[in-house]
């Protein structure tokens, strides 16, 4: 299995925002949840790179989590001291405990994060996205009670999404907002942020919140929209878009959103929610469809226009002012970034053609074959 790191793309090689005067000259011990996925490695390789910081992985390694996103961490002699991998459920209090102990700042990717899949099976997101965030805050609220008056708080930072806003038909989203999400997946989400929000008021926890907008980029697990539409036209497949394809959203490419969390790991307020936008210009998705049939050069014959999925939101946008003032701004835009992530599935079909059998091959067929079978021309 092809294990290049995503730091090898041209686009991905801009420097990670380095830590604020919160880190120390020899790093700070994070915790970094699902640190074997899409983001989360991405987030993992450039902190290594751009801190001390030591990290310790944490990824039940699941469906989505895949060891070849961080290949080579064992084996570089400028990482290998300074990362470790731990498999086990964040759900696992008792683990989550021992680990936190020895941390100074948990930063949670983790959550079953397609909102498809979670209206097929939304026990799954339930488990990691309200029990397993429980276990992780507790393990939190004790890891900060051992700490001595003169150190620093323990730092807890949930990624979250943009989702949790509910559809904008006008405006963006800003971070007082409130929040009404639609689906299984945004909805387990805000139970997170609000799990959150309550270990804060009640005692008295160091929390950050982070809303990303769309993601997408190199090591994506090819069930979203941008990995699964280029996969399967690069092997002439039929590309599923849901209804009419006007569902407008604000591409982050996943370097940028690796960083934007760090830059709220490092200098957000404590308590702050932090938005996370892209390069502020919505696309809706049948434009970014047709991008990648340019990019491949396939022909728009490939797309199918299938049944929508209930409670699809046909717009998200994101105000990023806030962490704006902490001095991040998207700096790929979505022309520069999506030829990127083409090139790269297109290079690295060792990647992901074994990924698109057993399992996912039986989540697509529940998903698409039905949808397929009453598609009409695009």
């Amino acid at each position: 299995m092809d294990s290049q790191p995503v730091d090898s793309q041209p686009v991905d090689s801009q420097p990670a925002v380095g830590p604020s005067d919160r880190s120390s000259v020899i790093g700070r011990r994070l915790i970094v949840t699902c640190g074997a996925g899409f983001i989360g490695s991405t987030f993992v390789r450039r902190r290594l790179a751009a801190t001390a910081d030591h990290i310790t992985v944490v990824d039940k390694l699941t469906y989505a989590g895949n060891p070849a996103n961080l290949a080579g961490l064992d084996d570089d002699a400028a990482t290998r001291r300074r990362y470790r991998f731990v498999q086990a459920d964040i759900a696992d209090a008792t683990t989550m405990g021992e680990l936190a102990a020895e941390a100074d700042a948990i930063v949670n990717f983790a959550a079953e994060s397609h909102v498809d899949r979670s209206i097929l099976e939304p026990a799954a997101f339930l488990h990691t996205g309200v029990l397993g965030v429980h276990a992780l805050l507790e393990a939190t609220r004790a890891a900060q009670e051992a700490r001595g008056p003169a150190e620093p708080p323990f730092r807890f930072l949930q990624v979250s999404t943009d989702e949790v806003y509910g559809p904008v038909p006008v405006g963006r989203s800003v971070e007082d907002d409130p929040i009404r999400p639609t689906s299984p997946y945004s909805a387990a989400k805000a139970a997170g942020e609000h799990l959150v929000r309550a270990y804060r008021e009640t005692h008295g926890l160091d929390t950050v919140i982070t809303r990303g907008a769309n993601t997408y980029g190199p090591h994506q697990y090819p069930e979203k929209l941008i990995p699964l539409f280029i996969t399967n036209a690069l092997d002439d497949e039929p590309l599923p878009m849901y209804g009419d394809g006007m569902q407008r959203r604000d591409w982050l490419f996943v370097a940028d959103h690796a960083d934007a969390v760090g830059v709220a790991l490092d200098r957000g307020e404590s308590g702050g929610v932090y938005n996370i936008p892209g390069d502020g210009v919505e696309r809706p998705n049948r434009e970014v469809t047709e991008a990648i049939l340019a990019a491949l050069g396939k022909p728009w014959s490939l797309v199918r226009s299938v049944p929508d999925r209930p409670g699809h939101d046909r717009r998200y946008a994101l105000d990023g002012s806030r962490l704006a003032s902490l001095g991040w701004r998207a700096a790929v835009p979505f022309d520069e970034g999506l030829p990127q992530t083409v090139r790269w599935y297109a290079e690295h079909r060792a990647w992901w053609e074994p990924i698109k059998s057993g399992q996912w091959a039986d989540y697509y067929r529940a998903q698409y074959a039905w949808r397929l079978e009453r598609s009409v021309e695009a």
